[in-house]
């Protein structure tokens, strides 16, 4: 009787193994784990950032707030809770973002989320000079003028939007069996660059990222021996992180920023005409032509955005654009 119930967990084993394939990194393998600390792996978007061209000149901008709009709690099967359904840091991923954005060359980053600590210490530096150093007018050498921004960021997380798809399958035989089932969920972030001379609104920029959350399971059912009934079940489910997807929401929408800050002459890149394939890229999937896996798959292909051939579905209407 062992030997039949060790026979019939290597089943159970075998099915759900033959049945798993969780994305991890554009691979499918198991997720792994660990017990150290880490430093998280760069997102695709995130590499989009990063070979973007750089700028004919930095721009400077600040960031007051990025804060969720929706409003929304994290959804529970047991009533309310008071968790929000959304990181409440997404400034700070903001301004990681505009400083990845062209190995930080494109943005000159000023503090103002927190810029009552900033004064506040300014002041006690002032303080500190006049009274041990005598200084009735601080030196401008040690305590130089604040930089100023010329665009201000607003915006926010404005939707989060809960089982916008959900399936399962499943089959068995003999008792032995397999299932799976999936979900996704989609969070909204939208970007406007306002000028701080006159107000206006210069840009706008609204981006998305779905969050898919899948389980996968095995089970074997069979009688062994008369009157003795073997059960056996293995499962697993993979959750993508929502603060990555909302990572990537934002990282995608500052891409967008600049690409189209680029379109509106609002600035350039050093080297325009180098740029090309890549406004055109932009453009495409702006207007419907193709979607991002197309941008993502050609980028891997090419090896850099700079040398970016725009897919051939979509040359033709890209570049009429």
């Amino acid at each position: 009787m062992r030997a039949a119930i060790l026979s019939l967990s290597g089943v159970a084993a075998l099915a759900l193994g033959g049945c798993m394939s969780m994305p991890q990194d554009g691979r499918n393998s198991l997720p792994t784990t660990t017990s150290l600390a880490y430093f998280p792996k760069k997102t695709q978007t995130q590499n989009l950032l990063y070979q973007l061209p750089p700028p004919q000149r930095q721009v400077a901008i600040a960031v007051y707030g990025f804060t969720d709009q929706t409003g929304q709690f994290k959804p529970s099967d047991v009533g309310q809770t008071l968790s929000r359904a959304v990181t409440q840091g997404a400034g700070s991923m903001l301004v990681k973002a505009l400083q990845d954005a062209g190995n930080r060359s494109w943005f000159t980053v000023v503090e103002r989320e927190r810029l009552d600590n900033l004064l506040r210490e300014r002041q006690i530096i002032g303080e500190m000079r006049k009274r041990y150093l005598g200084e009735q007018d601080v030196d401008p050498n040690a305590l130089p003028a604040l930089l100023f921004a010329g665009v201000l960021l607003e915006g926010g997380i404005v939707g989060y939007d809960t089982n916008t798809v959900t399936g399962g399958a499943g089959a068995a035989f003999l008792g032995i069996g397999a299932r799976t089932e999936y979900r996704q969920d989609t969070v909204t972030v939208y970007l406007r660059a306002v000028s701080v001379r006159t107000g206006e609104v210069l840009a706008n920029i609204t981006a998305s990222k779905t969050i898919a959350s899948q389980a996968l399971g095995a089970s074997a059912f069979k009688f062994v021996a008369f009157r003795e009934l073997l059960e056996a079940e293995a499962g697993i489910t993979s959750n993508e992180p929502d603060q990555v997807a909302l990572q990537q929401a934002i990282e995608k929408a500052v891409y967008g920023l600049v690409l189209e800050g680029v379109e509106l002459d609002l600035w350039r890149f050093e080297d325009m005409s180098a740029a090309q394939q890549l406004r055109a890229a932009y453009r495409a999937e702006r207007d419907g032509i193709y979607d991002a896996s197309d941008i993502q798959k050609a980028v891997k292909r090419a090896g850099s955005l700079t040398a970016l051939t725009v897919v051939d579905k979509g040359k033709d209407e890209a570049d009429g654009s």
